[in-house]
């Protein structure tokens, strides 16, 4: 999938330092929802290869990266969890390399993925789900055209303990 300034692809071996820097930024770390353990043994390789391979084996998900195409530079991963094919639906989550963040970067990418997922496989729902006081995660949101639902009481977890999570949402009818 690309954009005008963004190319969004699976992700593959040579990744692995990359991802490994993108996932070890403290901002991201912060927001991921995972265990502060789990960020720390964070594998890289793992991620973009046999972790990759079994979600989109599975049907659970994918693993993609955010590349630049200026530079060509591996600026972010977004994947996707929680695909349910019954009901077409899925969950995306993006991490942005800091260099990378403020540039628009992260709404492109979610924007492009979620028009593919949408219009060429035609999925039902995309959901994106924020914590509260990720203000980033919000501008996303709002930025690639997802409606807030509202508020998911203690349904995902951080390295800090339970969290409530926003549910918002992207529809076919959404882009018509």
């Amino acid at each position: 999938m690309e954009t005008p300034r963004l190319t969004v692809r699976p992700l593959c071996a040579d990744d692995d330092k990359r991802v490994g820097e993108i996932f070890a930024d403290r901002l991201v770390r912060r927001w991921l929802p995972v265990a502060q353990d789990e960020i720390e043994e964070f594998d890289g390789h793992a991620w973009c290869t046999e972790l990759a391979v079994e979600r989109r084996d599975s049907g659970a998900g994918d693993h993609y990266g955010i590349v630049r195409r200026e530079d060509e530079r591996l600026v972010g991963c977004l994947w996707t969890k929680n695909t349910d094919w019954l009901t077409r639906s899925t969950e995306v989550a993006i991490a942005v390399a800091a260099d990378a963040r403020g540039y628009g970067v992260a709404p492109e990418a979610v924007d492009v993925l979620a028009l593919s997922l949408l219009l060429e496989h035609r999925f039902q729902r995309i959901e994106l789900r924020v914590a509260p006081g990720n203000l980033g995660s919000r501008r996303v949101a709002e930025k690639a055209g997802f409606t807030y639902e509202g508020l998911l009481r203690n349904a995902g977890s951080l390295a800090s303990g339970r969290v409530d999570l926003e549910s918002w949402s992207l529809l076919p009818s959404d882009i018509r």
